[in-house]
């Protein structure tokens, strides 16, 4: 059996199964991770210095500089075979939901429902001031009109995209439903993800906890590497059509 059709049978076999996914999972659809040499967006600039909630009150003008540029790299960007298979595994009733650590939105695109967006999510923009939100083309239509290049609220405050940023706390809602979901699942997909940022990569020592298995599918070690039941490291979206395809 190949590794593909083995991972099939943990799905089919398993009562309750939840998808963990990272970046790698949207570096096919064109959007750099973090920190691959030579591509990711941590590459050249300090995230401390440009993403930091401190540098977004203190210099909206430099937060933007770097998020505009995010949000112009990640226009366009369409959901891959593996955010399609993920749907595809929960409109067959075999995936109860998906945890991603990803701002970009492509797994509401591929048609997931049952989405759990740890970080937030580039979809709104949020006044800290008034509370006012705006849909992403809005931010973008008065980012580009910006002479500062600061989009703003009607009332003249910096807008602050709805995303997690460094120096603040993950969404208290979110986490609590993906700490749920992972002690109680029977399997875990972790997908793209290197499992390195706390708390997101405590969700499958959490299943672990709790009796279940947990499945790699990611180039490059994880802390996860020797607990993992089954581990994927070739393409990621090869690997997910080969398991839809064998289910």
């Amino acid at each position: 059996m190949s590794d593909p059709a083995r991972l099939a049978e943990l799905i089919r076999s398993a009562g309750r199964v939840v998808a963990l996914t990272g970046a790698g999972i949207s570096v096919p659809s064109g959007i750099p991770d973090f920190r691959s040499p030579g591509t990711g967006l941590w590459q050249d600039v300090d995230p401390m210095e440009v993403a930091h909630i401190e540098v977004f009150r203190r210099n909206p003008v430099r937060f933007w500089h770097f998020y505009g540029h995010r949000f112009a790299a990640l226009r366009g960007k369409e959901p891959n075979g593996a955010h399609l298979a993920l749907a595809e595994l929960e409109r067959r009733g075999l995936l109860e939901a998906v945890i991603t650590q990803n701002i970009d939105g492509l797994h509401v695109l591929a048609g997931t429902e049952q989405l759990i967006e740890v970080h937030g999510s580039i979809a709104h923009s949020s006044c800290p001031r008034d509370r006012t939100r705006y849909k992403l083309s809005e931010v973008r239509s008065r980012f580009e009109a910006a002479e500062d290049g600061v989009p703003r609220c009607d009332c003249g405050e910096a807008l602050k995209p709805d995303v997690v940023l460094f120096g603040e706390l993950l969404p208290e809602a979110a986490m609590a439903r993906a700490n749920a979901l992972a002690a109680s699942c029977d399997l875990m997909l972790c997908i793209g993800s290197s499992l390195e940022v706390y708390p997101v990569a405590q969700l499958p020592q959490l299943t672990l906890a709790g009796g279940g298995r947990v499945a790699l599918v990611t180039k490059g070690a994880t802390p996860y590497d020797r607990d993992a039941v089954l581990k994927l490291d070739s393409d990621v979206v090869a690997e997910l059509e080969a398991v839809l395809a064998a289910l």
